[in-house]
């Protein structure tokens, strides 16, 4: 018997999620693996927040919220923005996601008919493109470089004029930020356009001295996605925020009654919790901010030199065309050779990724110390 299937399943897998499955499997082995593929903290939950929601476990019910959340941590986020940035957000337009994934998910899904075009910068982030297309819509992959500080421009955007665009600064896998002005730009040519920004901003918060600027100070049409998976370090508690502008709201909202109820309400609990945590999250990016500092210095003495150093986030972008080998085979190498999870560059930029690795450095100092260690003594002997 022969069933249908649908063409929505049939995306590329997220590559650096079958690394952590290999790598699982030769811990299993007994192997002891360095990960510096996903981009996770090691940190954990803040242990200011872990213990505020302990009281909560078999005392509160901790059952379905609102579609949008409970409404302390949305005026706590509101009120993040008049600290960090200096702007007035509603919490009325702050809308809690389970995860950012599911962020992007409402946002395209309320945003873009199938059909519609989406510009999307490559490298980039996968699942960009891979949930556009399960939905019908068209991701225009965009090749980027050094010059446009590996994202998109409003070049770009004049030439083809799409249906909406996404912009990330810092930018997974570069870390690279795009210039104050230059965003501004980009946000105010989207709004008086018709061009639908949807600005990823959840790399906030982890930058080595360039200014994050928030698309909510420049664009009222703009979606805005945040998380509590990086600066926060609560990857797996699955808790996100999106700015949702006026006209989508309802969208929004009906869309998430049906697909998703209502996130985990433990972790909105533990987000609260988590911005009272901030002298633990900072010291863990001045962590971040001194594995960026062995990473440039290191790579080049290692035989890795060809990088340009990353403005935020906490990944270095690596070029390896020079081992004669494609990224995903040099991986895979590394890993089972090495002992070290990276992420072939494949997983970012179909057209050239071939060329490239990705290195998270969102671990301990002791941990890139090892993980270098391992894969410079690799490219002494291996890679033939």
């Amino acid at each position: 018997m022969t069933f249908k299937s649908s063409k929505r399943g049939a995306v590329p897998p997220f590559i650096v999620m079958d690394v952590m499955r290999d790598a699982a499997t030769l811990e299993a082995q007994g192997r002891n693996i360095v990960h510096l593929e996903v981009g996770q903290p090691s940190t954990g939950l803040p242990a200011h927040a872990a213990k505020a929601i302990a009281p909560l476990i078999g005392r509160d019910k901790l059952g379905y919220t609102v579609a949008d959340g409970i409404a302390p941590l949305r005026e706590r986020i509101a009120r993040h923005y008049r600290d960090m940035y200096k702007v007035n957000v509603r919490p009325e337009r702050i809308f809690l996601t389970t995860g950012s994934s599911t962020g992007f998910t409402l946002s395209f899904l309320s945003a873009f008919d199938a059909g519609a075009r989406v510009m999307v910068a490559a490298p980039g982030y996968p699942s960009y493109r891979h949930i556009l297309n399960a939905y019908g819509i068209t991701p225009e992959l965009v090749p980027v470089d050094a010059s446009t500080r590996y994202n998109i421009s409003v070049d770009h955007l004049k030439k083809t004029k799409p249906d909406g665009v996404i912009v990330a600064s810092p930018a997974n896998p570069t870390g690279s930020m795009i210039e104050p002005d230059v965003f501004r730009q980009i946000a105010r040519y989207c709004h008086e356009n018709g061009i639908r920004l949807i600005s990823d901003e959840i790399y906030h918060g982890i930058t080595f001295g360039m200014e994050a600027v928030t698309a909510a100070s420049v664009s009222p049409s703009a979606i805005i996605i945040n998380s509590f998976s990086k600066f926060f370090s609560m990857t797996g508690w699955r808790l996100g925020w999106m700015i949702v502008p006026d006209d989508l709201y309802r969208s929004v909202e009906c869309l998430a009654q049906n697909l998703f109820i209502s996130p985990p309400a433990i972790s909105q609990h533990a987000g609260l919790a988590a911005f009272d945590a901030m002298p633990e999250l900072l010291g863990n990016v001045a962590v971040y901010a001194r594995n960026h500092d062995t990473l440039v210095k290191r790579l080049p003495e290692i035989g890795l030199s060809t990088f340009t150093p990353p403005d935020g986030a906490f990944y270095f972008y690596v070029n390896v065309s020079h081992l004669a080998m494609e990224s995903p085979d040099i991986c895979k190498r590394i890993l089972h050779e090495a002992g070290v999870a990276v992420t072939p560059g494949l997983d970012f930029d179909p057209f050239d990724g071939k060329h490239w690795m990705r290195i998270s450095y969102a671990v301990s100092e002791a941990e890139i110390a090892e993980g270098l260690k391992r894969i410079g003594a690799w490219l002494k002997t291996k890679p033939q």
